[in-house]
């Protein structure tokens, strides 16, 4: 039988046998489950909750596992769960890990105060340039972690260089590809290791739960599944049931918020009031030749720098009507965000200047909307938000 397209498997793919001929998998609120095995019950027989084995984690997993092209996927109580438990299954005392230099302000805050207490050794590299990683590689590095499309600045590492080398140096590769989803791209296919996202964001696309996925081998999420049921970042049932759901529309919802996102950009960039903007969908962007061979779109997620300060930039979010200022990406409604003081807060200020995160950067994530409702907000946000002098000006003219 000829292999399902992408957009069937995401309504399609784990929901057989259907239960009591449910057409939506039913959500299981129970946290135990009666012991079947008699006398020759193991550990692993247990039905329990905490060990993320109802049928609502066990059928998710399985739809998860199959989109990412994984043997095997595993569920988890938020994103950080996610990469805070892969992390520490992967690694322990003395070990070293190469990191990518710009990543999310959770993992970046996990790796900067966490992992050297754990007497784990970090090194941030610029992953874009591989001719750099191997002064850094150690006897003791153990992985190498980076993101598909780095957040806030959307760059795009070279990400085939990161398997080559990974392979040579027998180091576990890492990838959390939370911003394209495995609708824009494939990773574990190119030869990653291991494939983490956000559920939180694209997966589930509502904004309504939070949740993590580690997609990779059996052997991996066996070993990330003991150290799971030990720290206990579990996901509910119901958590379960509405990423379960949410995976239906992924398709759909990506093509649509890659369509926002494209015209976002091209018309930002050409607005005098916007120094710069980010997105890899730009001919202007450094990455864009990469993205557009590796990826089947550049995601929902740009970011912009205004003409102006931090309080200018605040100003246009204060103006927006239909764009919500509220952090997280991926649901079907657009948000803003400043990184300054919001995902990249807790780096100090002088962290945040080399990582290039200014107090005038905004990360917009689109939603569904139409684009040019879109494009209207924007552009009166930004007339709006210009100083007075400057209106005055304008009108003068």
């Amino acid at each position: 039988m000829t292999k399902r397209q992408f957009s069937t498997r995401l309504i399609h793919d784990s929901e057989e046998p259907r239960i009591e001929g449910a057409v939506s998998l039913p959500i299981f609120q129970s946290a135990t489950y009666r012991a079947t095995s008699g006398d020759e019950t193991t550990y692993d027989d247990i039905r329990y909750l905490r060990l993320s084995n109802s049928p609502n984690h066990q059928r998710l997993a399985q739809k998860l596992a199959g989109l990412c092209e994984a043997e095997a996927a595993l569920v988890t109580g938020s994103g950080m769960a996610a990469i805070s438990t892969t992390l520490l299954s992967l690694v322990k005392t003395g070990d070293h890990i190469l990191a990518q230099d710009c990543l999310y302000g959770g993992t970046l805050s996990f790796l900067h105060e966490e992992a050297p207490g754990l007497g784990i050794d970090v090194d941030f590299v610029d992953a874009e340039d591989p001719d750099s990683w191997a002064e850094v590689c150690r006897p003791q590095t153990r992985l190498f972690y980076v993101e598909t499309m780095s957040n806030p600045l959307l760059k795009v590492p070279d990400l085939p260089a990161v398997v080559d080398f990974c392979q040579q140096h027998s180091l576990t590769s890492l990838i959390d590809n939370t911003f394209a989803s495995p609708a824009l791209f494939q990773p574990l296919s190119m030869g990653f290791d291991v494939e983490l996202h956000s559920a939180t964001k694209y997966l589930n696309g509502h904004s309504d739960i939070v949740a993590g996925c580690v997609a990779s081998t059996r052997e991996h999420i066996s070993t990330i599944t003991h150290r799971l049921n030990h720290l206990g970042g579990i996901l509910d049932p119901h958590a379960c049931f509405l990423l379960h759901r949410g995976l239906k529309t992924l398709e759909l919802r990506m093509t649509q918020q890659c369509h926002n996102a494209q015209m976002l950009a091209e018309r930002l960039q050409e607005h005098p009031d916007v120094s710069q903007v980010h997105y890899p969908g730009l001919s202007s962007h450094p990455a864009h030749q990469r993205a557009s061979e590796w990826f089947g779109g550049c995601g929902g997620v740009l970011s912009f720098s205004v003409v102006g300060d931090g309080a200018r930039a605040q100003r246009l979010l204060n103006q927006l009507t239909l764009a919500v200022d509220a952090p997280s990406l991926g649901g079907v409604e657009t948000l803003v965000s400043r990184p300054a003081v919001s995902s990249h807060a807790g780096q100090s200020a002088q962290q945040r200047q080399t990582l290039g995160i200014s107090d005038q950067l905004i990360r917009v994530a689109v939603g569904i909307e139409a684009a040019q409702d879109l494009w209207d907000d924007f552009e009166q946000a930004l007339d709006a938000s210009a100083p007075q002098s400057e209106v005055v000006a304008m009108e003068d003219s």
